[in-house]
């Protein structure tokens, strides 16, 4: 660290001479005669990172690492014309074995392997002197050296430049933040496995489907019982008949899309219902985006803006109008229709789902202010309907099995990935997203519905076997336009940022802190995701802040709670594996009034062990009492020990910990005035994990000085 400390004011120092040295090792690197041991690439990604830290400027390292590599390949080219004499076995660089390399790689891709080996390995320095060995036209030679020298110099170099961004992803990955992502990687992992199960065994299991389907089809035919019941009922059975036959759309494919469409309706029928009557998953809305805001991230919240910039109309519209050109340069015309239909019926509907509902959008937790209602969610909408029919063209266009299984599974993360973005910036409850799914799903199976139909009518169209080159370059140029539209759109889409979420700051209730809850309809009970009423408060904390909180349980002998991020995760797993002491192991999230605790403090048992300790978790109110004294209202509990090695069980008396509580507050000299009255009735239950506990009911009331 001291060396890299004293090298960059050099760098800076030598900026200017910095530019001409990543030309020459560009230079080098690309130079048959000793680009085999320079390692230019490790020098331009190098660069690259200084870039990030403001030492060299990206634009200008790109051109000079760009030229040099030109100028290397260019060299190697005018070499190869003059031979093959300088490669020989007893070489220590030159080896005839990297020439023969060279000219494989050359012959299989022609005229591409200026392009391609650009960026692979020993062969990087030797196509071009294969090129000009090989007698390839200058002209021609020139034209991939320049483009792939480019791209080189362009991917190293921002490799470099995010290299140098490590340390913020360090700070990442080792907060809140890091938890989130790496329940990401699991899934991304655990999807990965299912699609590799399914290339692997799904063509298996379908054969042994279709075996068994025929069996049992063949024995129902052969039973004189069921051939008797066929023959009484003709009508029926044709028409049944008629239903699976696969030669027709009327036939079998619209059987699967009607049934497809109907149990989506009443799945959307349901969840409207949920709405409206207020039933579970509204209580899991609520909780579920007070999760995800207690898991926000800055560098998190700046990716999802990108991913929800694909719901958004500017860019939808373009990516509409890309498709709808693509379709016809491509003689598939038969998709434009249905395409925009399905976008704009989408489209149309969403906006009259958030006329009909009138429903608002998350108090208090978004990232930005939307204008719009929120049910159904317009993005997910979008997503499921539109992007999903862009999946549905390239799948039906694919004829690899694996290229339509990677293209399903692709399609549905981008489509999900839009949805959760409107639950981690917090503008939509996830009920929104689920609606918006299911009727953005009801407009494709009818984009799909007409397409199918027009096939099966007017018969599918052979795969052209290769599109003219002018189709393709001009497809990829309006592709590549369209990419540069939604960067600098994404570049551009700054919307204004709301303030931190708070809690309210004037709820009065003079002494009577009990009475509040009546006074303000608070919950006297805390609760699972779903809303599911867990074990009662039994202890309210009157404070004037959080500092003035803390100072009061440090006296009493208790530490707060680390905040769960990977590496406190990490170190409470390791403590639980050797059985060890970890006093200030953070403490799993809880719900209260559809929150999660703001806080927790914790206080070990004589056993020493991360196993067993004395845990609180603390809600900050609005009420006030007077003289400005903030309550704060908590859950005290034991966890008495490990259950299927995963998770603490819970101590059933949660009554002697809050007594235990209280006699540690008093003793710590903080508390000016304390009582315990009747909260809630006598009663035992189970907590989500099943735990069992019992309570008298009771609550105390703490003063702190």
């Amino acid at each position: 660290m001291e060396i890299l400390n004293n090298l960059l004011p050099q760098i800076e120092h030598f900026r200017i001479l910095g530019y001409w040295l990543i030309l020459l090792v560009s230079l080098l690197e690309s130079l048959v005669l000793v680009g085999v041991i320079v390692p230019g690439a490790v020098a331009v990604v190098l660069a690259g990172a200084l870039a990030e830290q403001g030492y060299f400027d990206l634009g200008d390292l790109i051109w000079f690492a760009a030229i040099g590599a030109v100028l290397g390949d260019g060299i190697s080219f005018t070499l190869g014309r003059h031979g093959a004499g300088l490669f020989k076995e007893t070489n220590k660089v030159l080896k005839a074995s990297y020439l023969e390399a060279g000219e494989r790689f050359f012959r299989n891709h022609g005229a591409k392997s200026i392009f391609m080996g650009r960026f692979i390995g020993l062969v990087r320095a030797v196509i071009p002197f294969v090129a000009g060995l090989s007698g390839m036209g200058a002209k021609r030679f020139y034209l991939w050296n320049i483009i792939s020298a480019f791209a080189w110099a362009a991917s190293h170099l921002l490799a470099g430049y995010f290299l140098g961004q490590a340390w913020q992803m360090v700070e990442v990955w080792t907060s809140r933040a890091g938890i989130f992502l790496t329940a990401l990687l699991l899934l991304f992992f655990c999807t990965s496995l299912l699609k590799r199960f399914i290339v692997k065994q799904g063509r298996q299991s379908l054969d042994l489907c279709r075996s068994l389907w025929i069996s049992v089809t063949q024995a129902l035919i052969a039973n004189p019982d069921v051939a008797k019941f066929v023959a009484r009922h003709p009508r029926f059975f044709s028409f049944a008949s008629a239903r699976l036959d696969r030669s027709r759309f009327s036939g079998l494919p619209s059987t699967l899309l009607g049934i497809a469409f109907l149990y989506t309706l009443l799945l959307l029928g349901g969840i409207v219902e949920d709405i409206l009557a207020l039933d579970p998953i509204v209580a899991v809305d609520t909780r579920l985006a007070n999760l995800l805001y207690f898991y926000r991230d800055e560098m998190l919240v700046n990716g999802f803006l990108w991913i929800t910039l694909l719901g958004k109309a500017k860019i939808v519209l373009s990516v509409a109008l890309l498709c709808t050109v693509l379709f016809w340069l491509r003689a598939r015309r038969e998709f434009i229709l249905p395409c925009l239909l399905t976008l704009a019926g989408s489209g149309l509907f969403s906006l009259l789902g958030k006329v009909a509902f009138h429903r608002q959008r998350p108090p208090g937790i978004g990232v930005y202010t939307e204008a719009s209602f929120s049910f159904p969610s317009g993005h997910a909408t979008i997503a499921a309907a539109f992007y999903g029919f862009i999946v549905y063209y390239l799948w039906r266009q694919a004829q690899s099995r694996n290229v339509r299984l990677n293209l399903l599974f692709g399609g549905s993360a981008l489509i999900l990935a839009i949805g959760f973005s409107r639950l981690y910036l917090g503008v939509h409850f996830l009920s929104d997203v689920l609606g918006g799914y299911l009727l953005g799903f009801l407009w494709l199976i009818i984009g799909i519905c007409l397409v199918e139909s027009r096939l099966f009518a007017t018969g599918e169209k052979p795969l052209p076997q290769g599109s003219p080159f002018r189709i393709r370059l001009t497809s990829a140029a309006l592709i590549a336009a369209e990419l540069i539209f939604v960067i600098l759109s994404g570049l551009q889409y700054n919307p204004a940022r709301n303030s931190s979420k708070s809690v309210g700051a004037a709820n009065p209730v003079g002494m009577d802190v009990v009475g509040g809850f009546d006074r303000y309809r608070l919950p006297r009970f805390t609760e699972s995701i779903s809303g599911k009423r867990q074990e009662p408060l039994n202890i309210i904390l009157v404070a004037r802040d959080e500092g003035s909180l803390a100072s009061a349980f440090k006296a009493a002998g208790w530490q707060p709670a680390d905040p769960v991020t990977i590496g406190t995760v990490s170190k409470t797993v390791k403590a639980l594996m050797g059985n060890e002491s970890y006093p200030t192991a953070p403490i799993a999230p809880a719900f209260w009034n559809g929150r999660i605790n703001d806080a927790g403090f914790e206080k070990p048992t004589p056993a020493q062990t991360v196993r067993q300790r004395h845990r609180v978790r603390l809600w900050k109110t609005d009420l006030l009492t007077t003289g400005a004294g903030r309550v704060f209202v908590g859950t005290i509990s034991l966890d008495a020990g490990m259950k299927w090695g995963l998770m603490h069980k819970m101590g059933t008396d949660i009554d002697s910990e809050r007594e235990a509580l209280l006699k540690d507050l008093l003793l710590g000299g903080r508390v000016t005035d304390s009582r315990t009255s009747r909260f809630v009735e006598p009663h035992s239950g189970r907590n989500f994990a099943g735990d069992s506990f019992f309570t008298d009911g009771s609550l105390s009331v703490v003063m702190i000085d």
